[in-house]
């Protein structure tokens, strides 16, 4: 059996977050969005890893829900 899911883990450097809750918050509302399947908050290096179905939920909107926690982030290579 084939699943047609097709789950993409990407990467986002984020700014402006300075302590744990901070990350409870990116976690949170990265993760309301449909097709995300894990979001992990890299507080030290500052990294936003997240595992998506990049044809429900894009890079694009990945970025806007860092954006709308209150913080600022850009695809990155690693």
């Amino acid at each position: 059996m084939t699943s047609t899911t097709h789950t993409t883990h990407t990467t986002l450097r984020a700014e402006g977050f300075s302590c744990p809750s901070c990350v409870q918050k990116i976690e949170k509302q990265v993760g309301r969005l449909p097709g995300v399947a894990k979001v992990e908050v890299k507080f030290a290096s500052s990294r936003v890893e997240v595992d998506h179905d990049p044809t429900v939920s894009s890079v694009d909107d990945l970025v806007a829900a860092v954006d709308k926690a209150g913080y600022k982030s850009v695809p990155s290579a690693f």
